[in-house]
């Protein structure tokens, strides 16, 4: 992936019931303000194919920090097809930026994870005669990042990851990683695991992963947005953990993959089962997220990940990102440019422009299902 320059983009793309298109990104939802990086300068070439649509106004939104560089550069791109429209998204993270819409202060939100039964319940508040729904728009790989002086390269698995971010494992010289990394001098450095501090898709999504791959180990509540488990040290936003692991020495921690290529962290290969240990790539993530099933009903798209899958090559620590927007009952006046700007970002060209800037597109299928419901939200 292309991610070396700042406060610009980061690699998303959505994964689904088809290989036919690769997928990524990056990770959860925060309440960053400065992205961590990204490369930006991809503005759309043929803005004139932008349909606005009647988009006039001001459109505030909010949610995942996961597409907020996808989102500053799609918003550049409308707007300058679209003069009189401003779009103004706040990367507050997944659990705010729901808040934020079932309470009617959004137009539409951002979130790591689909709505869940009594946020749908909330919404029907907002949305008079419908109700929130779910349209996948991106999604990637959660990154393990790391600083440990001296090893450049690290395997774990399931077990020894719950273990840690569980502070059952404290050095990094205990026995279960030394096992995975037979070739690695290990120090006997405390090992520091920092989390997020706020809630986040990005926390939901790895607690999923460790249920799914140690039940046994990992005893929590894997539909939290909160991190629940004992110990480790809070940081907000995954800059916040990207900037604390970077500056720790013994640190581990759990972000989106622009944030560790931003700050030059090594990730964790993680040892599934399959006959090679995973990278967190955008190409792994998409073999994992391609094999997702849309689990939702009528216009909703929810998807049902593989957090346990032993694909080869599937790396699966990985999370979908959704707009969040009411099927029925959305705000008159905010309408018609939330229908043209969520067509834009689903359409050819704006995940053409995402490629082109090193993200991945949506494949076919999931892409076709959400360009046929945009169109009739009312």
């Amino acid at each position: 992936m292309k991610l070396q320059r700042k406060n610009r983009l980061r690699a998303t793309a959505l994964g689904a019931l088809a290989v036919s298109g690769a997928l990524v990104l990056t990770a959860c939802g925060s309440d960053d303000n400065t992205e961590a990086s990204g490369s930006g300068d991809k503005s759309a070439s043929a803005s004139s194919d932008i349909k606005c649509d009647g988009a006039k106004g001001q459109i505030l939104a909010a949610g995942s920090s996961a597409q907020k560089n996808a989102m500053d550069l799609w918003v550049k791109n409308f707007q300058q097809a679209c003069s009189g429209v401003e779009i103004n998204y706040q990367p507050v993270g997944s659990g705010g930026g729901i808040t934020k819409f079932t309470q009617g202060q959004v137009a539409f939100a951002g979130s790591d994870s689909a709505l869940k039964p009594e946020e749908v319940t909330a919404s029907e508040e907002i949305c008079k005669g419908g109700k929130g729904i779910n349209l996948p728009m991106v999604g990637g790989p959660v990154a393990i990042g790391f600083n440990v002086p001296g090893v450049d390269s690290l395997v774990l698995d399931g077990p020894t990851l719950a273990k840690i971010f569980d502070s059952k494992i404290k050095k990094w010289d205990d026995k279960a990683i030394a096992t995975l990394n037979p070739d690695a001098k290990l120090p006997s450095t405390a090992i520091q695991a920092f989390h997020r501090s706020d809630e986040s898709g990005t926390t939901q999504n790895l607690n999923k992963y460790l249920k799914a791959a140690a039940p046994a180990d990992w005893k929590y509540d894997d539909s939290s947005k909160s991190w629940e488990a004992k110990g480790g040290q809070a940081a907000s936003g995954s800059s916040g953990v990207a900037s604390s692991v970077k500056d720790t020495e013994g640190a581990i921690g759990y972000f989106e993959l622009s944030y560790a290529t931003a700050s030059n962290l090594t990730t964790v290969k993680v040892d599934t089962g399959a006959g090679a240990p995973v990278e967190a790539t955008t190409e792994n993530a998409s073999k994992a997220i391609a094999a997702a099933k849309v689990k939702g009903t009528g216009n909703d798209l929810a998807l049902e990940l593989d957090y346990a899958t032993k694909a080869e090559g599937a790396y699966p620590i990985i999370l979908v990102t959704y707009e969040i927007a009411c099927d029925k009952g959305n705000k008159a006046e905010t309408l018609p440019s939330v229908k043209a700007f969520l067509n834009y970002t689903v359409s050819e060209e704006g995940q053409k422009v995402l490629s082109e800037a090193g993200y991945a597109p949506l494949p076919t299928e999931i892409a076709a299902k959400v360009r046929e419901i945009v169109p009739t939200l009312s």
